[in-house]
C-alpha cells in the first residue's frame, strides 16, 4: 500500500512493488515562476533581488546579511550617473561589519613578491651602481652582436 507524506515544502511517496509495475499516471504541473524554491538566478521573474541565489555565495545571510542586502539592493537599484556612487555609507556599514567577523568574513591580502617584501635586494637591485653595470654588460653585448 502506497502513501504520501508532507514534510515542508517536499511531499514524501511511498510506492509498493505492485505500484511500480504498473504505468504512470502521474500529472505534470506547469512551473511556477514565483516559487520561492526555484533557482531563477540573481533576479527573480517580478525583478526582485534572489537573496538564495547561490551566486551570492550565502552572503545575505549571517552577522552581515542584512548590511550586505542594503548596500547590495542600493546598488543594483541605483538610478545615479555612476552606478552605486549614493550607496557609499551601505557599503562601509557592510565593510565595518565583516572587519568584525574576520573568521566568517576573511580579508584577501595581496601576497607581495619576496623580492618586494625585503628592503635590501629592493634597494641592491634598484641602486646606480646595478643600473650601471646592467647598462655596461647591455652595451657590450650590443657591440659584440655588431661585431658578429
Amino acid at each position: 500500500m502506497s502513501y504520501c507524506k508532507q514534510e515542508g515544502k517536499d511531499r514524501i511517496i511511498f510506492v509498493t512493488k505492485e505500484d511500480h509495475d504498473t504505468p504512470s499516471n502521474a500529472e505534470l504541473i506547469a512551473e511556477d515562476p514565483d516559487d520561492p524554491y526555484e533557482d531563477h538566478g540573481l533576479i527573480l521573474p517580478n525583478g526582485d533581488i534572489n537573496w538564495n541565489c547561490p551566486c551570492l555565495g550565502g552572503m545575505a545571510s549571517g552577522p552581515c546579511g542584512s548590511q550586505f542586502k542594503e548596500a547590495f539592493s542600493c546598488f543594483h537599484y541605483s538610478k545615479e550617473e555612476v552606478k552605486g556612487s549614493e550607496c557609499i555609507d551601505q557599503f562601509r556599514s557592510m565593510q565595518e561589519c565583516m572587519q568584525r567577523y574576520p573568521e566568517l568574513y576573511p580579508q584577501e591580502e595581496e601576497n607581495p613578491t619576496p623580492a618586494a617584501s625585503d628592503p635590501a635586494s629592493t634597494t641592491a637591485s634598484t641602486s646606480p651602481e646595478s643600473a650601471v653595470t646592467s647598462e655596461s654588460d647591455s652595451a657590450s653585448l650590443g657591440s659584440e652582436a655588431a661585431v658578429a
